[in-house]
């Protein structure tokens, strides 16, 4: 068939952990440019420019150069439609707000026009759109036709917004990635773990498996939180309870005019209405308190002079905190109330309707607590001021401005008592003051709310003052102590000899150490011993299974060559990695894997991950397994069947550790000293070939830790573990 210029998608894989790209996620695309082969861009006439004015931002991308500009350099010197691809589909996802800066393409033969492209992505749904978008922009400025840009980013955006976690919970996902803390999404909304097995704790959003269901159910009910606070000495506004608009009026006169109204057990503002001081604003506030908190349970209490603030205590400490302001309008005698407010408030830049951005729109017409305050003005939202009337649309919230560095301790500790009488770990605490800088009782301030599963956004971009705070790094300090990453032992086996033993082996070792061990490998999944159905799921999502149970202690990992290509590592760092072999690139050559070179960079990976404190363990005997000593982070144990095979001996010579048989036992040597030598009869079998399973199980062992006699009390035991376990009895 002739070929033609046009960008043709073979084949569209998630790679959802590390893999032979990167440490991350990935979309990796086979493509097909057909005869753009023949055509890089300095040969397709204003492709270049069509390209830079849809997409000015390319300019940042610094690509090969590794300054700014250096893809445009690239652009007009000459590259192919695969590489510009990767760049477009990388920029669409920034600009739709999900930034990503990783992306690689490599032609799989010379001259075959059939690429391999990989991209970052945070989320596959939108990675994968973004691909075909960007495409269809390609394809558009090489043909020179039109492209509604503006289109196709409003409907990335929209898909972020719903599919990927919120600001909130992103800040804090990334403040544990920047400590080394791995974590795993759980749902498809904000429920995110972090870390692995036992050491892993959860978040959602601003709430943690410490976070007390009671502790929440006292913060909703605001006359109980009022009457625990005031018990511990925190200063609150005199209030009482109410069910009716009579009691409401009864009580404003008994606490004194002006008052505020408020629902039972209402949050985030929702139907709370201030300074009021007549019978009838007061009865129409007790209505707007009923419909929008659900119950005629109603608090009033006495008005606190001042601004309203908002402090985000973490465990025991205020981390941040934020003012609020009155918001008004100008009339000019043409506009309304309405338009007034669209103009001169909504055009905010910091406002809009979705998470990201740290304001709210306001909306008189939607809002019965703006329309108390218009009508307490003689106003409503179509009213027309005259020119140069100010008016009151908001008389408290806006609650955005950074006053973090001007509380005064005395403020800050009454706050923490607050959050702690309540009994939450992360706590929004309500406070209104005029100054924030003194302490409360010299000012008649007061801590009006206590509330559970605080907004964080407004600390990490405040409207104005101070700087943004990284709140979710004080979470994960909360979750995590400092010398704490949340990491379970993790061993990875890669390779095509006797991966499955190794594993099991390896996992003996640490069950007999007296840990609960989950492994994945081909012959299935265990736990403790003890196989499980794997059911229809695929090897990547049964190992993530493992990092998720809470019982597992341990967990070790053979992974297939398949895998890797297709799914990539169910973990993203391990403490142990051990590589069998670098062979079976002629099973492979459907990944375009045709060559012993190819084979090394997928088996590498295995090596790529292990962590900087971890150990790879390598075979000796296997050339391209040896060679990857080089590539690791961390240490590095040989073992072989025989002491002499040139990289194991040399490493023995350079003080470096190694494993391998000598006058019928197992050696294990840290340079030229012996530290132990296991008996042959540890070996499971008498099998000839499982004796390099056995010393690469030994060496895993090693490199975890565990003592020799540990080790060889583990390998006599293992015949028995498995033929206990073929019957099927517990192991």
């Amino acid at each position: 068939m002739t070929k033609k210029k046009d960008i043709e998608l073979l084949r569209v894989t998630h790679l959802r952990g590390p893999n032979i790209w990167t440490y991350r996620p990935v979309i990796e695309a086979w493509l097909d440019i057909g005869e753009l082969e023949q055509f890089p861009s300095n040969k397709l006439p204003g492709l270049t420019e069509r390209l830079t004015a849809w997409l000015p931002s390319l300019v940042e991308h610094r690509c090969g150069v590794g300054e700014v500009g250096g893809f445009i350099e690239r652009l007009r010197d000459g590259t192919y439609a695969g590489h510009i691809l990767e760049h477009v589909v990388l920029e669409l996802q920034n600009l739709a707000g999900m930034r990503t800066g990783f992306g690689k393409t490599r032609q799989t033969f010379d001259g075959s026009g059939i690429y391999k492209m990989a991209f970052r992505t945070r989320q596959e749904q939108v990675g994968r759109r973004a691909l075909v978008l960007g495409r269809e922009l390609l394809m558009a400025a090489i043909e020179d036709r039109p492209f509604d840009l503006p289109a196709a980013v409003t409907e990335l955006t929209e898909m972020v917004e719903s599919l990927c976690l919120g600001p909130s919970t992103n800040n804090i996902v990334d403040a544990a990635t920047d400590r080394g803390i791995p974590h795993i999404r759980l749902t498809d909304g904000n429920l995110v773990q972090l870390g692995h097995g036992t050491r892993q704790r959860r978040i959602w959003t601003a709430e943690t498996d410490n976070t007390s269901a009671i502790a929440e159910g006292i913060a909703s009910d605001k006359d109980m939180t009022k009457d625990i606070l005031s018990s511990c000495g925190v200063p609150v506004p005199e209030g009482a309870l109410v069910t009716s608009a009579d009691e409401a009026w009864t009580e404003a006169q008994d606490i004194g005019l002006p008052v505020a109204v408020k629902p039972y057990d209402g949050n985030h503002g929702r139907g709370v209405s201030l300074n009021l001081s007549t019978e009838s604003d007061v009865r129409a506030a007790y209505d707007i308190a009923v419909e929008r908190g659900g119950s005629r349970s109603v608090i009033v209490e006495k008005f606190i002079v001042g601004d309203e603030h908002r402090l985000l205590v973490v465990g025991r400490k205020v981390v941040a905190a934020s003012k609020g302001e009155s918001l008004w309008v100008t009339g000019d005698g043409e506009l309304t109330v309405q338009e007034l407010v669209d103009t001169q408030i909504n055009t905010d830049p910091r406002r809009g309707t979705t998470e990201e951005f740290p304001l709210n729109i306001v909306e008189p017409k939607k809002s019965q607590e703006v329309q108390l305050d218009l009508q307490r003005q003689g106003l409503t939202p179509d009213s027309v001021p005259e020119a140069g009337r100010k008016v009151l649309i908001q008389l408290n919230g806006n609650v955005a401005n950074d006053v973090t560095d001007l509380v005064h301790p005395a403020v800050a500790e009454m706050a923490a008592l607050a959050a702690r009488a309540v009994g939450l770990d992360i706590a929004g605490i309500d406070m209104v003051a005029q100054d924030v800088s003194q302490p409360l009782e010299a000012q008649g301030g007061a801590i009006i709310e206590v509330n559970a599963s605080p907004g964080l956004l407004a600390h990490l971009k405040p409207a104005a003052g101070g700087a943004p705070r990284n709140v979710g790094a004080a979470i994960v300090g909360e979750l995590f102590a400092p010398e704490q990453d949340g990491r379970i032992p993790i061993v990875g086996v890669s390779g095509t000899r006797h991966t499955a033993l190794i594993a099991r082996l390896t996992a003996w070792q640490l069950q007999v150490s007296g840990r609960y061990v989950g492994v994945a490998c081909e012959e299935g999944v265990y736990l403790n011993g003890r196989k499980i159905a794997r059911g229809p799921l695929s090897e990547w999502e049964s190992g993530q299974r493992l990092l998720l149970n809470k019982n597992v202690e341990s967990a070790v990992f053979a992974n297939g060559n398949r895998m890797i290509l297709t799914e990539g590592f169910a973990y993203d760092r391990c403490t142990v990695g051990v590589v069998t072999d670098t062979a079976g690139h002629e099973d492979l050559d459907e990944f375009y894997i045709d060559s012993p070179d190819k084979m090394f960079n997928v088996v590498r990976t295995q090596v790529d991950v292990v962590l900087p404190e971890g150990v790879a363990v390598l075979n000796a005997a296997d050339e391209g397994a040896a060679a990857m000593a080089d590539l690791c982070d961390g240490d590095v144990i040989f073992y072989g069947i025989h002491a002499g095979v040139a990289p194991l001996a040399a490493h023995c010579q350079a003080g470096g550790r190694a494993v391998f048989l000598q006058g019928g036992g197992f050696v294990l040597a840290d340079g030229q000293d012996t530290v132990a030598v296991l008996p042959a009869s540890c070996l499971p079998t008498d099998e000839e070939e499982c004796r390099e399973a056995v010393l690469a199980a030994l060496a895993a062992g090693w490199a975890l830790g565990l003592s020799p006699d540990l080790i060889a009390a583990a390998l006599r035991t293992f015949e028995w573990k498995t033929r206990r376990a073929a019957t099927g009895r517990a192991a």
